[in-house]
């Protein structure tokens, strides 16, 4: 059934080829975000933005996958469609930008023939990614099957006319690579969800009640004293291996003795989603897949993570971080290449056991020994440091 799905998108290219010839205004911006099921990322915060500081110029639109998020948006005050309500489609039909942090499908592929599309991207990670990743059979194809096979999703991925978001020029050169688009095509500026992690920041956050509720928590706690350990780990296989290493009662004494509290914000497609929700212990909190990440980030005063691309963005709060990598020689050995080598690309302190990452953990609570080469990564990675990035962004696609 899903590949008969697949192919009965057949039918849809004479609309695709229809919505080149559609007359497309300069004032609408269409937004959307994981493959249109999501309020999240890049987008978000940049149609919030322009949603709060732009309507007088442009006409920002939020499209979604999901009848309940353009609910949510409408009843809070935002323009936002199902994109295959009749205004949805005839906005999808009619607007010159569509923005994005995946794909075109985020918003409605079909009718994006004429559109002048940009991809905020959602990372800023070691892993190479679509041409750089040789292992990708969509974008390399092995054989003619796969080539056919994989037609209808390579037109809606990139294309050479796309514009791409880079953080820097190093990180522009990269994705010019990735995405097989020409130099000029890439825009250089901050990621706009990084804005809100900057205390002089435009953007009034859109917060769901469940972030309520644990921004609440870690305010208290904050108020109360306590340092606040972020765990944000990567989506792999041998991520199951936490709970071989991990004594969590003993873990907790630790956490209690020393007044912490190990706020943990899985991946969302993490298998370990319904282990750590069972944790019941005192100072273990556990943020829910539906709690967007860049809400709780500014409280962290310690990121503990793995391999993770959120380790690039807390950069941005010249804080320190702390890599348990228990599974690191499966890791190497399973995962695609990279474009740095990993000693390079985070210049934090690295543990293995539970003791050392407890051991760790006081360390840099301590004295923050690695500051010296986070500044000097964060210098690499990001040309700017700074709220103002979702404003020069939309400057600069006004000129696209």
């Amino acid at each position: 059934m899903k590949h008969i799905k697949y192919w009965m998108q057949v039918f849809l290219l004479p609309i695709y080829w229809f919505s080149f010839i559609t007359i497309r205004s300069k004032r609408i911006y269409l937004f959307g975000s994981s493959f249109g099921k999501r309020f999240a990322d890049n987008s978000k915060y940049l149609y919030l933005y322009a949603s709060q500081h732009k309507k007088d110029v442009i006409h920002p639109i939020w499209i979604t996958h999901k009848k309940e998020i353009a609910k949510m948006l409408t009843e809070n005050g935002y323009e936002a469609y199902y994109y295959k309500s009749v205004k949805g489609m005839w906005y999808c039909l009619r607007a010159r930008y569509y923005i994005f942090d995946n794909y075109s499908k985020d918003i409605s592929f079909w009718l994006s023939g004429g559109a002048k599309k940009i991809n905020l991207w959602h990372g800023t990670g070691n892993k190479k990614i679509n041409y750089d990743n040789k292992f990708d059979e969509v974008r390399h194809p092995k054989n003619n099957w796969d080539r056919l096979r994989f037609a209808l999703r390579r037109m809606s991925d990139e294309k050479p006319s796309h514009y791409i978001l880079a953080t820097s020029e190093m990180m522009g050169d990269i994705f010019a690579s990735a995405f097989r688009v020409p130099r000029n095509h890439i825009i250089v500026d901050g990621y706009p969800r990084n804005d809100v992690l900057f205390k002089d920041c435009k953007i009034r956050q859109l917060y769901t009640e469940e972030e309520k509720e644990v921004i609440s928590t870690l305010k208290e706690l904050k108020d109360d004293n306590y340092k606040i350990l972020l765990y944000m780990p990567t989506f792999r296989d041998s991520e199951t291996k936490f709970f071989d290493v991990m004594d969590l009662k003993s873990f907790n004494e630790f956490l209690y003795d020393n007044r912490l509290i190990f706020l943990t914000k899985l991946h969302p497609k993490s298998k370990l989603k319904l282990e750590f929700e069972r944790i019941k212990l005192s100072n273990i909190i556990n943020a829910s897949a539906d709690v967007d990440p860049y809400t709780i980030l500014e409280f962290a005063d310690v990121l503990t993570t793995d391999y993770s691309s959120v380790y690039t963005d807390f950069l941005l709060l010249n804080r320190p971080s702390v890599l348990f990598t228990y599974d690191l020689e499966e890791y190497s050995r399973d995962t695609r290449e990279c474009y740095f080598d990993y000693d390079d690309y985070i210049p934090e302190l690295r543990t293995y056991t539970m003791e050392e990452f407890q051991e760790g953990i006081l360390r840099v609570l301590k004295k923050d020994e690695f500051e010296e080469g986070r500044i000097e990564l964060r210098s690499k990675m990001f040309a700017y440091v700074d709220s103002g990035s979702c404003e020069r962004i939309l400057g600069k696609i006004e000129n696209i």
